[in-house]
């Protein structure tokens, strides 16, 4: 009997290996499949730095403004690291001890469909909003960490409504897709802007949920992009440091 159960299992190893076979084998080395690669032949396989650095020079204009100026805003298509590089710069200012807290802010926007009643508190009810500051975040810092820094107050993420009459003084502000705020919200989100502080805008003027017409940002970053104390850089798609395909299909969509 112990004879026949090891024949049969014998068997079945034999028809995994048989049948079962690399997604992408062009990574094992057998055979040209289809990867996701960089221009020059490398794997994307990304891997958590410590220390970022940018991946185009329009990321290091980003960069680079951020550490000069108070004010600063970045647009450009859905990839380019807007966001990513603004979250890991504010946890850089806070741990050199440049800032005392943290402020992300991200308008409550439907982006095309109807979430309807969401159960839950306010926090619970804003989450889904707020998922992808939280996924920087919990990148840079880890989960227990940030929750550290949450509890403690010295992260906060807020919706944009929640950003009225207050003055931001010694904090690193991020306001994240700032296309679906409408000319009056950017202008007061602006003027939230206390001493000691850095506020960066990201967004892209072309992907706004908002009604057509509605959406503030491109009439914000022209006016502003007058004031040579405040940057405005322009990511293009040849800054996308996603998955290759993204690049190209903004290119024709």
């Amino acid at each position: 009997m112990a004879k026949r159960s090891m024949r049969s299992k014998s068997r079945d190893s034999a028809f995994v290996q048989a049948n079962v076979h690399p997604l992408f084998p062009g990574r094992s080395g057998h055979g040209a499949g289809w990867t996701p690669h960089d221009p020059d032949g490398q794997f994307r396989d990304r891997k958590y730095v410590k220390n970022i650095r940018a991946m185009s020079s329009a990321q290091q204009e980003f960069m680079d403004a951020i550490d000069a100026q108070s004010v600063v805003l970045a647009l450009g298509p859905a990839g380019t690291g807007k966001t990513y590089l603004a979250i890991a710069k504010a946890v850089e200012a806070l741990e050199a001890g440049k800032v005392s807290r943290i402020v992300l802010s991200r308008p409550a926007v439907e982006a095309g469909e109807s979430l309807g009643f969401l159960p839950g508190d306010l926090q619970e009810k804003l989450a889904p909003y707020l998922r992808p500051l939280y996924d920087a975040l919990t990148e840079r810092l880890g989960t227990k960490r940030l929750k550290a820094m949450l509890t403690d107050g010295v992260i906060e993420i807020a919706p944009v409504a929640y950003m009225r009459g207050r003055t931001l003084s010694e904090c690193f502000v991020v306001i994240d897709e700032a296309q679906n705020c409408t000319y009056t919200q950017i202008k007061m989100l602006l003027t939230r802007l206390g001493w000691r502080s850095t506020m960066v805008l990201t967004g892209d003027p072309d992907q706004t949920d908002l009604l057509p017409g509605i959406s503030g940002l491109a009439d914000i970053a022209a006016k502003l992009e007058r004031l040579p104390d405040i940057p405005v850089v322009r990511l293009a798609e040849g800054d996308i440091v996603r998955h290759p395909l993204v690049a190209s299909m903004l290119t024709v969509l």
